[in-house]
């Protein structure tokens, strides 16, 4: 499998990263097991959750960008009646309280509220930056850090089960949210809402995007795959590009003008409404008429310009000269 890995191995990996390993942890298994140091991941999940890890091997690392955008689908227990440091099961807890008394209806009213597009603050102990040193860094040392809210989408915030365990409640719970979402955020927003403070005590990604974790392997079957000599079945860079990008078809001619890094013209309309230089929420995957991704395409003006080139065309062929 080294030597395959090695040689060129291009696609994604979707991996059910088990609790109690960091993202991290994940993509250096990976690496070792696929033989390759070009492996990344996109979006981390706390070393408490599990779920889907979408992975990324040799040139489908450049997609990665695109699949953090998706929205992405939690299956979450909240409790509510216990604040902690980090608005997690992982952190000290820093107050208590009796939450006996809140009633269905007061949970639904507040799960109500905090649905659709609202106005976020990411937990203290996120991975954002402040002033250049990751925000939980900061209060690892001790510092009080506030970060200021921003938008995120909650589409669907769904109460499936409420357990009620003396003074406090466990609610499992389903969410789809938008990128840039903290659901130990909303755990935590829930319990201030309702006056009794509330974490997260477990969570799990499903969904990314298209992307499933009915789809993905754990590693231990990974590993299994490889010391048994198996193939290792990634999803193909094409397949891949295709799943998370809107595809533009592009004739055998066209390809050959985006393989080589140049503009197509007068096709711009084809991707939509102009953005800006830098807004890569449009962009498309153009497929040849065989399926395969030559390049991550945004519109410029009416025409579209590469922005990743995943298959160069080829020099012509001179010959020999006479």
């Amino acid at each position: 499998m080294a030597d395959q890995a090695g040689s060129g191995i291009d696609g994604m990996l979707l991996v059910d990263k088990p609790q109690g390993w960091t993202s991290h942890d994940v993509v250096a298994r990976a690496r070792r097991l696929l033989g390759t140091r070009k492996v990344g991941h996109a979006g981390t999940l706390d070393p408490m959750a599990t779920g889907l890890l979408v992975l990324a091997a040799g040139r489908a690392t450049r997609l990665l960008t695109y699949v953090t955008g998706h929205d992405k689908h939690y299956q979450a227990t909240i409790r509510l009646g216990v604040s902690t440091v980090t608005d997690d099961a992982e952190g000290d807890v820093v107050s208590t309280a009796d939450a006996s008394g809140v009633g269905n209806s007061d949970i639904a009213a507040a799960v109500d509220a905090l649905t659709g597009h609202i106005m976020q603050s990411p937990s203290a102990v996120s991975a954002i930056k402040v002033d250049g040193k990751r925000s939980y860094a900061r209060v690892r040392a001790g510092e009080d850090v506030a970060l200021p809210p921003r938008p995120v989408t909650v589409t669907t915030f769904r109460v499936d089960q409420v357990r009620r365990e003396g003074t406090h409640l466990d609610l499992d719970v389903a969410v789809d949210v938008s990128s840039g979402t903290y659901v130990r955020a909303l755990a935590r927003d829930l319990g201030a809402a309702l006056g009794v403070g509330g974490h997260l005590t477990a969570l799990r990604r499903t969904r990314v995007g298209a992307l499933d974790v009915n789809d993905a392997v754990t590693l231990e079957e990974l590993a299994a795959r490889v010391e048994a000599g198996a193939v290792v079945d990634l999803v193909p860079l094409d397949a891949a590009a295709a799943a998370i990008l809107p595809a533009l078809p592009v004739t055998p001619a066209q390809a050959g003008t985006l393989g080589f890094g140049k503009v197509l013209p007068g096709v711009g309309d084809a991707l939509g409404a102009p953005r800006t230089r830098d807004d890569h929420t449009a962009d498309a995957v153009a497929l040849d008429p065989t399926g395969a991704a030559i390049a991550v395409v945004r519109r410029s003006g009416n025409d579209v310009r590469p922005v990743i080139v995943f298959r160069p065309a080829a020099a012509p062929h001179r010959g020999h000269e006479a």
